[in-house]
């Protein structure tokens, strides 16, 4: 009897564990639909609440967020809402609050996973999604060609004399066609164009149409996009809004509970957290998360699924330094607006997900946001990328940021000076211009700054004084170094570039002490350098030129 007792008990155990298995939830990875997470046992985060409180409130919306949150999840769960299928919704908030006995035609059109960088694509693809969508509720096509804006205007007609429902309209990521052509003004003008005359369709089809719902990355300005569908009401900057895409703490505590074993919490919050649109609570991307919870690494995953390159590209055009990122204010219009002859660095960075809101300001004269990186992902991925961005992959950022930190440390001010010249001179020549950002002071402050902001190391640009501001102040390691930055441009003559290039350093390194830049730091206690450099413009491979640093 005791053998087939342990038998039972083991297979008892074998059942259970097995039962455990069959029930366990699935992480949702690159499942996108609503179908999808509900059939295959996936965790879902149920933001039904906010769906109910969209569709009982308004008619028409826009809602922009950066790639890879969750838009197109979003829209797909309001097409099975509106087409009615029911049982996708069992044990979700909304199921209890919704006539399950009314069904509405919906035209879900989405730009995503095409390319729109010639003249005709566009229309190719609304011409083959639409005719797709008259396929599947037996409508004849157009007995002669027609304009996509037409088509879609027959569409909307014809579903609606056949349903006898009003049409619900869901449209994701319309500003890509845009993007995509971003550098060909004359297409991204041409796409603008017809999304424009698309769009229209939906206001002079009003009557018709029950709910519209748009998702994007940007924020086109309705004056060049929207213009006739000037009732669009946009809720990216909605705080009761601003948790309907991504997780919350509490959806990772309550819905991921079971995967977060070994995980250490704070380190997903500091890794991963942090974006903010005006709500109570920070969002997580959910691509990172989900990618964390099934690697059980931590990893650049959100950051890595895209490539900033034509944000970088616009900060050379711009001049715009690396190291105004830090706590940037602005004015609400300059990231809630985007348009191709406009395009803001702040916009494109805070639209696309590398800055996020840290601070909102209410005034009389309208509404400033402070900006910072959301998280250490973005934060560390972003200067990287920079570099290597600006030396044509051919700089290997670690390397340098790790060696220049050392040396500083160790006080070698000539191997810090030397490893930095070769961190500049991996910049391609393009990059070294007339009218190249590489050309002026701030720039090259730039590429220091980004190449010293480590996790650990606190730096502190244009450093607030009693008789002015400090360049950058870097404290790590028990010492303090104090910045000052100087562009110089010489002569063809190399004993007159080495005679100015050691005058301005020590004229920088007395600037500084004339001013006290350092004095803030005394009660510290700990060792003080002032520290001198200087660019030159005509230096060509060699700069910064000269360094020259004292102990204060």
């Amino acid at each position: 009897l005791l053998p087939c007792t342990k038998i039972l008990q083991k297979s008892g155990v074998f059942i259970q564990t097995l039962i455990k298995l069959m029930a366990h939830q699935r992480l949702p990875l690159g499942i996108q639909t609503l179908k999808g997470l509900r059939q295959d046992n996936c965790y879902y985060v149920d933001k039904t609440t906010l769906i109910h409180q969209l569709v009982s409130n308004g008619r028409y919306y826009f809602l922009s967020r950066p790639r890879r949150f969750g838009k197109s999840l979003l829209l797909d769960t309001l097409r099975e809402l509106f087409e009615g299928n029911e049982s996708l919704f069992r044990d979700l908030y909304i199921y209890e609050h919704w006539d399950w006995s009314v069904n509405f035609p919906v035209v879900h059109l989405s730009f995503d996973g095409e390319k729109y960088h010639k003249s005709g694509g566009l229309d190719r693809n609304i011409d083959y999604q639409l005719l797709e969508i008259e396929n599947d509720f037996d409508i004849e096509p157009p007995p002669e060609p027609c304009s996509g804006p037409e088509r879609f205007s027959r569409l909307i007609k014809n579903l609606h004399r056949k349903t006898g429902q009003e049409v619900v309209v869901l449209i994701d990521e319309y500003d890509k066609p845009i993007l995509d052509a971003i550098d060909d003004r004359k297409i991204a003008l041409e796409n603008r164009k017809n999304l424009r005359s698309f769009f229209s369709v939906i206001k002079h089809n009003a009557r018709r149409v029950r709910f519209v719902f748009v998702t994007g990355v940007t924020m086109f300005s309705k004056f060049s996009l929207f213009s006739d569908l000037n009732h669009l009401t946009d809720i990216s900057l909605r705080a009761n809004y601003a948790t309907i895409c991504g997780y919350t703490d509490h959806d990772l505590e309550s819905v991921f509970a079971p995967e977060l074993e070994g995980l250490d919490r704070k380190e997903i919050r500091r890794w991963y957290n942090g974006y903010h649109w005006l709500g109570e609570e920070k969002v997580y991307n959910p691509w990172d998360i989900l990618n964390l919870l099934d690697n059980r690494k931590f990893e650049s995953y959100w950051f890595a699924s895209g490539s900033p390159a034509f944000l970088y590209k616009v900060m050379m055009q711009r001049q715009f330094s690396p190291m105004q990122i830090p706590n940037l204010t602005v004015d609400e219009k300059f990231i809630t607006t985007f348009d191709i002859d406009r395009i803001s660095v702040e916009a494109l960075m805070f639209q696309a997900g590398y800055l996020t809101i840290t601070h909102e300001k209410l005034s009389t004269d309208g509404t400033r946001y402070t900006l910072n990186y959301p998280n250490h992902e973005v934060q560390i991925c972003f200067k990287d990328e920079l570099l290597n961005y600006l030396s044509g992959g051919n700089c290997q950022v670690q390397h340098h940021s790790d060696k220049l930190i050392k040396l500083l440390l160790a006080l070698d001010f000539d191997g810090f000076t030397a490893q930095l010249r070769s961190l500049l001179a991996a910049i391609p020549y393009q990059w070294q211009g007339e009218h190249s950002p590489a050309r002026y002071e701030a720039w090259y402050g730039s590429m220091l700054f980004v190449a010293l902001d480590a996790p650990g190391v606190d730096i502190r640009l244009e450093d607030v004084s009693s008789q002015g501001r400090a360049d950058m102040v870097l404290l790590h390691g028990g010492h303090v170094f104090v910045f000052e930055f100087k562009m110089i441009e010489t002569p063809n003559d190399p004993q007159s570039e080495v005679q100015r290039s050691d005058a301005a350093a020590a004229a920088a390194i007395e600037r500084i002490q004339e001013r006290g830049y350092m004095d803030k730091y005394r009660c510290r206690g700990e060792p003080i350098y002032l520290i001198g450099m200087v660019f030159d413009r005509n230096g060509k491979g060699e700069k910064p030129l000269e360094l020259k640093a004292i102990a204060a």
